[in-house]
């Protein structure tokens, strides 16, 4: 049952939308199957599907088309490092503005942020830090070493992604486009 709400809840926040046969490669090479993971940390899959659930860890990132929950390698380190129980307050507690920190908690839960190979306070962060700076740099050297910066940080998307979030993600905004258009 636990499977099914959270199968429930994924479609419930990124809407319904088809995994390709490429989609599904892409997660199988970037994301870790849940049950897999669990397994190798020694964690029953259903309570952590229950935590997901309860709002105490990330949902995962994906369904593969085969209903495989996609989870990122990293899914435990923080509350590994934190504590379960402190993991909220110290993630909100990584923003100057608690409000900022309260939304970015509820974007971390959300399992959305697959727009990062790691996803920290630092790295979430540090990418929208590099979105204003290349949203107000004109400097083609200086936008070469943000973009590269940013490249860093991102996994590539997929079309899943893409009609998810409605449309061009930040790797097509930030990286791609910015990269073609000024070569390099």
């Amino acid at each position: 049952m636990t499977q099914e709400a959270l199968a429930a809840r994924f479609r419930e926040i990124n809407g319904v939308h088809p995994m390709s046969a490429e989609d599904d490669a892409y997660v199988s090479r970037q994301y870790r199957v849940l049950t897999e993971l669990c397994a190798e940390h020694g964690r029953d899959v259903d309570e952590v599907r229950g935590l997901m659930l309860a709002g105490k860890l990330p949902m995962p990132g994906y369904l593969r088309s085969d209903g495989v929950e996609m989870v990122p390698a990293d899914l435990f380190d923080l509350a590994d490092r934190v504590g379960l129980d402190d993991l909220r307050d110290w993630f909100v507690a990584q923003w100057q503005d608690v409000a900022d920190g309260n939304d970015e908690w509820e974007a971390y839960l959300s399992g959305q942020y697959v727009c990062l190979h790691s996803v920290t306070p630092v790295t979430i962060q540090r990418k929208s830090q590099l979105i204003k700076a290349i949203d107000a740099t004109t400097d083609p050297a200086e936008l070469k070493v943000l973009v590269d910066e940013l490249d860093s940080l991102e996994p590539d998307f997929t079309a899943y992604d893409r009609l998810r979030f409605n449309g061009p993600v930040s790797r097509d905004t930030h990286i791609t486009a910015l990269r073609d258009r000024l070569g390099f």
